[in-house]
């Protein structure tokens, strides 16, 4: 299975999305917001990245940025889950080369559905 990251501030969040992605057998990173995400993501490998927008210190666009500057990260799926959505914002985050953007409140069954065929197709390049 996948070796998943989550950035978010909101712990009940990061609470729910490891405990249902480490249910479907993934293994999950955890971190309260981008800079600590982005510390993370030197330290070891992700095969993907899920984060929030509005966070302190660095916040999500800023994140995928950075990590999209770094060689391993050029290319694996990057889901924002955000109650932004604005068309500026989505925008850049298209520019930025995010896979998939999903508004809170989100489904949750739709997101595991998402996330598994997320990682399945960056399991079969």
């Amino acid at each position: 299975m996948a070796n998943i990251l989550i950035a978010d501030d909101s712990a009940f969040l990061r609470r729910i999305l490891c405990a249902s992605l480490r249910d479907m057998g993934h293994t999950v990173v955890e971190a309260a917001d981008g800079q600590e995400a982005l510390k993370m993501a030197l330290d070891q490998s992700f095969d993907m990245l899920i984060s929030d927008i509005n966070m302190p210190i660095l916040d999500g666009l800023d994140l995928v940025e950075k990590l999209r500057a770094l060689p391993d990260y050029k290319n694996i799926p990057i889901l924002i889950l955000s109650g932004e959505s604005s068309r500026d914002i989505k925008q850049r985050g298209k520019d930025l080369g995010i896979t998939g953007w999903m508004v809170k409140p989100f489904n949750p069954e739709r997101l595991m559905a998402v996330i598994n065929k997320t990682v399945g197709l960056q399991a079969t390049k």
